[in-house]
């Protein structure tokens, strides 16, 4: 009797927020059957469950210990007053998230897409097609990880730190990358329509990567092999590329403000003759980084449009 009481006082707040089954499901990393068996009396959450059971659907843990069946006209008192879109966003709010532990599990090919997940720890976890198509990654790391052919389209991967994961093949279409910090292995990540803020890209071989129609701001490029990447046509500000590798770097028809570039080496016959091939062929430069480019009497800028 009490676990059918529960269930119907789960199905009563949940549809209250206008919620269902699924998104429920979703907000608690269980299936729709699990939720299911708990509304239809089958069986009952744990009491870590009902911690963010209570927190997802607003309600106070006394609304589930209350042993009196919820009336037909009875709405659970939520613990604070939110309009129902702020509800099926709930787990959006840093305050109601927990760390997902995620450590050495195999899920090749899982599917994430949509997930709510903040501050996760995915390591030595293969990843490897696993799909995270628009899912809120916010503060999450991934370390030491195979993420071959991975799907990012669409993901927020604010804060997320990326070290020593290998992310050939991996697609990141319109992605929310700001304060991201990635340090990859392996070689061909796809990046398409992202606007990377203040994105930290360390000791990296990006010689694969493909960038398109990207926006970088704040960006810095520390000791990057970037040999023979095609930056042509995009913008950057602020954006510093510190010792790293740019044999054969096209900028061409591209946007820089504010850019500094620092060779890896002291000027010396070997760096003069890699960074003489970077391409600036078209670009649009302010003042001050034509003028830092102008000083190292290296890059041909005779092409240059100065704005």
């Amino acid at each position: 009797m009490e676990t059918t009481i529960i269930g119907n006082k789960i199905a009563k707040a949940r549809k209250a927020m206008n919620m269902s089954q699924a998104q429920l499901a979703q907000h608690l990393f269980i299936s729709q059957q699990a939720v299911g068996k708990w509304e239809r009396g089958e069986s009952m959450p744990d009491i870590t469950t009902f911690n963010r059971l209570a927190e997802i659907l607003g309600v106070d843990l006394n609304y589930f210990a209350d042993s009196t069946e919820p009336a037909n006209d009875d709405e659970p008192t939520p613990k604070s007053e939110q309009p129902v879109q702020e509800a099926n966003n709930l787990s959006r709010s840093e305050e109601r998230q927990v760390p997902i532990n995620l450590t050495a599990v195999d899920l090749q090919g899982s599917d994430f897409a949509g997930v709510i997940l903040h501050n996760g720890k995915f390591k030595a976890s293969p990843l490897r097609g696993a799909n995270f198509a628009g899912a809120d990654l916010t503060g999450s790391s991934f370390e030491a990880i195979d993420a071959h052919e991975a799907n990012f389209d669409g993901a927020n991967l604010t804060d997320c730190n990326f070290s020593m994961t290998d992310l050939t093949d991996a697609s990141f279409r319109k992605s929310i990358l700001v304060r991201t910090t990635l340090s990859l292995s392996g070689q061909g990540a796809k990046f398409t329509d992202v606007n990377m803020v203040d994105v930290n890209l360390t000791k990296t071989d990006l010689r694969k990567t493909i960038f398109e129609n990207c926006i970088f701001n704040g960006v810095d490029f520390n000791y990057c092999d970037l040999r023979g990447i095609c930056f042509d046509g995009q913008t950057f500000t602020g954006v510093r590329f510190d010792k790293s590798a740019l044999n054969d770097v096209s900028f061409k028809g591209a946007t820089l403000r504010n850019v500094s570039f620092t060779l890896p080496f002291s000027i010396t016959s070997k760096s003069y003759r890699a960074f003489k091939t970077v391409s600036f062929d078209g670009a649009k430069m302010d003042k001050l980084t034509y003028a830092a480019l102008k000083g190292l009497w290296v890059p041909d800028l005779s092409k240059v449009i100065i704005i």
